[in-house]
């Protein structure tokens, strides 16, 4: 798949959903990968980029991502930063680690998500305890704090 269709496939997959600020989805999944290619990744990077919460989403299923026609790599970066249930955040972050390409994505990702204009609009527990939760795993993905805020 080229990247423009796997953006497009990302945002039909999604197409209705909306963040907890209640903004499109599509828009986080662009702001991912557009992190993604400014921090230097790879085309297969920014693929994973725009699926990363597909699988973790059910809007597309390991199904799906097995059968589609993307590079081994982005499969195993979406693999690797879909949460499983149950599973610690120390798993999970030690699994984003050993897979080539995905700390990048997943640091794109937790750049977007702390980012103090998106979180500035939701209520203050939801904001505090998601600024921990990011703080949290850039510590155990080993990258450095957030300016500004504290995540």
């Amino acid at each position: 798949m080229s990247l423009a269709e796997v953006e497009a496939t990302a945002r039909a997959a999604h197409a209705g959903q909306t963040d907890k600020a209640g903004r499109p989805y599509a828009e986080h999944l662009a702001a991912v990968a557009a992190g993604v290619r400014r921090r230097g990744g790879d085309d297969a990077q920014i693929a994973a980029a725009w699926l990363h919460d597909a699988v973790e989403d059910d809007a597309l299923t390991h199904a799906w991502l097995a059968a589609a026609p993307l590079s081994p790599r982005t499969k195993d970066i979406v693999l690797a930063v879909t949460k499983r249930a149950g599973e610690t955040p120390q798993a999970y972050a030690a699994r984003i680690l050993a897979t080539p390409g995905a700390p990048l994505v997943k640091e794109a990702d937790l750049a977007h998500n702390a980012d103090p204009a998106r979180l500035a609009v939701l209520a203050e527990p939801t904001r505090k305890r998601l600024t921990e939760k990011y703080t949290r795993m850039r510590a155990l993905l080993g990258l450095p704090g957030h300016d500004g805020n504290a995540g």
